[in-house]
């Protein structure tokens, strides 16, 4: 019960930082501020949520696990409540950024509570758990965010809807976690130096890449500095942290395989399932002016089977013919699959078309996704779960944002490239010759908006393909890594 109130205090995080960011809108609205303003609002909350997760179980051992998460819930909480009574813009973005540092905390010590608290029968369940905080969470968030701004229509409950969860994550957790002595005397040998530069470089880093397109990235000197002056405060942390004796991050592990080479594919991993939530929300939103009640039904044919197919995973990890590697490829290559048919885009998509794409997705990314937990967690003894858990949140949270800036990326120059070709294409058959001299300029416009509206879907389709070929490269890359047994639940069963 303990571990089920931390699984729903990730996931409160986990809805609260994407349903946020779907209802930007109507906070953008609601405060009376522009498109270039209002985009600080999810960068902050972004970053200070990356800042917070390498720090997260340090302090939860040190405060004890059942009151520092109590304790940060609360805190999470009481600043969720005030946020919509924010007076200013300023005061929003502070308190976005208290909340997402505060969020960032909950997450981490998640994957912790699972390795320290579950037995060996019921472990890869909790890693279950953990996995649906990226696959099941943000696909109901658009769902969620529709059903608080356009059906009940009050943007407030966006901030407000975490009461529920917050109330039971405190009872569950007060209730079945055990209480932990608190270890205060660990603020002697606490990496001070570390702790200031890991937090204001992760910052730095997440603010440069969720603003990155637009200042233009390193054309800009906002940015530049950002990347700069954020990489050599983390180089200085990583630093510290290799050498310090009670390190929030524990580096050293990263020299076994399933580590090290296992947390370069889950970073990619990250930026490969994004193609089931980004992408078909920006084609139904961009082509045919979709709100989000309208795309939730995307999010939620990946999420909903989640709820199934994340114990059915874990349940077959437990059978001694099944190996990890292979059901890992496997997933990517059902990922693989749907980028490929998604590839196959054209502007007379609806909804129903992106089906078969997302359930391959929800079959794909649970097959994925817990099988990397199971591979990596494998080498790691419970008592590091707390100093590995921080790296693994880190990539989660780094791997989503640098997923984000690379797809606005590749979407923002192929429309360009796109709109080109087309444009140089129509002009060599005298298609707008034609119907500049057979009636009006007042068709350009329109003709216009036809090719933009190719050139988009077009670039859509190279983000499928350039998802789809990374979920490819990373299959021989997942069988490279060391083959873990399955665990035995009967020692006396054949």
């Amino acid at each position: 019960m303990g571990v089920i109130g931390v699984f729903i205090a990730a996931m409160m995080s986990g809805l609260n930082s994407r349903i946020g960011g779907l209802s930007i809108v109507d906070v953008k609205s609601a405060f009376g501020v522009g498109a270039d303003e209002g985009s600080w609002i999810g960068s902050f909350y972004s970053a200070f949520e990356l800042a917070a997760m390498p720090f997260a179980t340090w302090f939860a051992v040190t405060f004890s696990f059942r009151r520092f998460h109590v304790g940060v819930v609360a805190i999470f909480t009481i600043i969720g409540l005030c946020t919509p009574l924010a007076p200013n813009l300023t005061s929003l973005l502070v308190l976005r950024c208290l909340q997402g540092f505060f969020g960032g905390m909950l997450i981490p010590v998640l994957m912790a509570a699972a390795l320290r608290f579950f037995p060996l029968p019921l472990r890869l369940y909790g890693l279950a758990m953990y996995a649906m905080t990226a696959t099941f969470a943000p696909n109901i968030a658009t769902w969620l965010s529709a059903t608080y701004t356009d059906t009940l229509s009050n943007w407030h409950l966006v901030y407000w809807q975490i009461l529920p969860f917050a109330l039971f994550a405190m009872w569950a957790v007060s209730w079945g976690i055990p209480q932990d002595p608190v270890k205060l005397e660990r603020f002697k040998q606490m990496n001070l130096l570390g702790f200031v530069c890991g937090v204001a470089g992760l910052v730095l880093l997440g603010l440069g890449l969720a603003q990155g397109e637009r200042f233009d990235w390193f054309n800009d000197p906002l940015i530049r500095g950002m990347f700069c002056s954020g990489g050599a405060l983390i180089v200085v942390f990583l630093i510290t942290e290799w050498f310090h004796p009670l390190p929030f991050i524990k580096l050293q592990l990263l020299h076994r395989r399933n580590l090290g080479l296992g947390f370069t594919i889950f970073f990619a991993l990250l930026v490969v399932l994004l193609s089931g939530s980004i992408l078909p929300a920006e084609f139904l939103g961009d082509v045919h002016g979709f709100r989000t009640p309208y795309i939730a039904v995307i999010g939620l044919s990946v999420g909903l089977p989640q709820l199934v197919l994340g114990p059915a995973v874990s349940f077959l990890l437990y059978k001694q013919w099944m190996d990890a590697r292979y059901m890992f490829a496997t997933g990517l290559a059902c990922l693989a699959t749907a980028c490929l048919i998604g590839a196959h885009v054209t502007s007379a998509w609806m909804a129903h078309e992106f089906l078969i794409v997302q359930a391959l997705q929800a079959v794909g990314q649970p097959m994925a996704v817990i099988s990397m937990l199971f591979l990596a967690t494998s080498v790691v003894q419970p008592m590091e779960g707390p100093v590995i858990s921080g790296i693994v949140n880190v990539l989660r949270a780094l791997g989503t944002l640098a997923g984000d800036a690379m797809l606005d990326r590749i979407l923002t120059v192929r429309e360009r490239m796109h709109a080109n070709v087309i444009l140089d294409s129509a002009v060599n058959v005298g298609a707008i010759s034609a119907h500049a001299a057979g009636s009006t300029f007042g068709q350009l416009p329109e003709i216009a908006e036809r090719i933009s509206e190719q050139a988009f879907v077009l670039s859509i389709a190279d983000g499928y393909l350039v998802l789809g070929a990374l979920a490819v490269v990373l299959i021989p890359l997942v069988l490279n890594l060391q083959y873990i047994k399955p665990p035995v639940l009967n020692t006396t069963s054949k």
